[in-house]
């Protein structure tokens, strides 16, 4: 597989997970590892869990994994792996205190070790305007931070806008 890392990134229901779960199903004929990151913890995360999972291919593995996605990465039993998200996974880590920089560090490294090709699925937060509150600001730096460094190690980046993939990075 010439292709190893794919980041898909854009704004808020751009069409990031569409294109990215197509693009998988593609790479992977139909042998997918999904590595999902949400938690279902109020009951609309727990209503849009059960409508992705419903939508997924039944032959598709799912690993629910909120904050150890390394480990997980090395799990999967396919040799196309879809994450995600890593803006569900960035907002868990910084909740749980951990650190964002070190653990985007260390899922690159176990791809690294890896033959699969990994599929990211990521939010651009950095082109609205300055969140009001410190909370809020770590975000949207660290996940801006994250994606950079995937972008950069990534082969091949698509931005999504208005369901449109534009390919930024990688031969086409």
């Amino acid at each position: 597989m010439d292709t190893k890392l794919i980041l898909i990134t854009g704004g808020a229901k751009a069409g990031k997970s569409n294109f990215a779960k197509k693009l998988a199903e593609a790479m992977g004929g139909g042998a997918v590892s999904f590595m999902a990151t949400a938690e279902p913890l109020d009951p609309e995360m727990r209503k849009r869990i059960a409508r992705h999972r419903a939508e997924r291919p039944a032959s598709w593995e799912t690993l629910e994994e909120p904050l150890e996605l390394p480990q997980a990465l090395l799990a999967a039993r396919h040799t196309v792996v879809l994450l995600d998200c890593l803006t569900l996974w960035v907002s868990n880590l910084l909740m749980a205190k951990r650190d964002v920089e070190a653990a985007a560090e260390n899922l690159l490294a176990a791809h690294a070790k890896t033959s699969k090709a990994l599929l990211v699925v990521t939010n651009e937060v950095g082109l609205g305007i300055v969140p009001d509150n410190p909370l809020a600001r770590a975000y949207r730096e660290l996940l801006g931070t994250a994606n950079q460094r995937l972008a950069e190690k990534a082969d091949k980046v698509y931005l999504l806008v208005s369901g449109i993939p534009v390919q930024i990075k990688g031969a086409l």
